[in-house]
């Protein structure tokens, strides 16, 4: 089985412009994020995909393959998709990797890798445990339920499940939580289908893609992990990781 590994990288954020090409402990982060995925030995290539000429140039200057996609895609899972339709005919599974994801560990991709031995699985994701209330109630982090098979059944910003009659402080205490880690595994035909899906209610009110594949009756097969990670979405975010 041989696996691709597509970083998307657009340059335009709402809460951090540039983002890709923002400084990490004096490299920028789609620099950060190449590095660790090529270091981690899991996937048998790897390629940038962008919207944008300073990030394809950036990619030139420290040896990453880079590939100029369409402005108009509105999810990393399009821009993926349309690499994988060019390039994509020797690779079974495509591995989206998050352009904001600086201090992604191998054994993220490994464990993600992983969920693709088993031929029933589609679609792979991870999750991890929720340890603090903060990050419990925080609408950024994304909230997973799953089956005893480990298939997810819903994700959420809110707190899922709501425990009922039990108080706030002790929600903890009395059911295991997880939030979402948004990387994501896919097998070559599979990502082209959902790439051409159309945006569904439950997407659009949680503002969460992979509601979409949930209502059109895509399994996604969670993965747990252990090892937290910190994604760059704002200027703080980018102060902490460079503290």
């Amino acid at each position: 089985m041989k696996f691709l590994g597509i970083i998307p990288a657009r340059f335009a954020s709402t809460r951090l412009p540039g983002k890709p090409l923002a400084l990490i402990q004096g490299k920028p982060m789609i620099q950060q994020v190449y590095e660790r995925v090529k270091e981690s030995n899991t996937v048998d290539k790897i390629i940038i995909a962008t919207d944008d000429e300073r990030i394809l140039n950036a990619a030139a200057l420290f040896g990453a393959e880079a590939i100029l996609t369409s402005p108009l895609h509105n999810s990393g899972t399009e821009r993926c998709a349309e690499v994988a339709s060019v390039i994509g005919n020797d690779f079974d599974v495509i591995i989206n990797i998050q352009g904001d994801e600086p201090f992604i560990e191998a054994e993220h991709l490994t464990a993600l890798r992983d969920l693709f031995l088993n031929d029933d699985v589609k679609i792979g994701s991870l999750i991890k445990r929720i340890s603090t209330l903060d990050e419990l109630k925080n609408p950024n982090v994304v909230k997973a339920v799953k089956s005893s098979e480990g298939k997810a059944l819903y994700f959420s910003r809110a707190v899922v499940p709501y425990l009922r009659n039990i108080e706030e402080n002790d929600w903890l205490h009395h059911h295991q939580f997880y939030k979402h880690i948004g990387l994501y595994g896919y097998r070559k035909n599979t990502l082209l289908k959902i790439a051409q899906l159309s945006p569904t209610p439950l997407e659009q009110a949680e503002s969460l893609e992979q509601l979409r594949w949930i209502e059109n009756n895509f399994t996604i097969h969670l993965a747990e992990t252990y090892i937290e990670t910190l994604s760059i979405d704002t200027a703080e975010d980018l102060l902490k990781a460079n503290g």
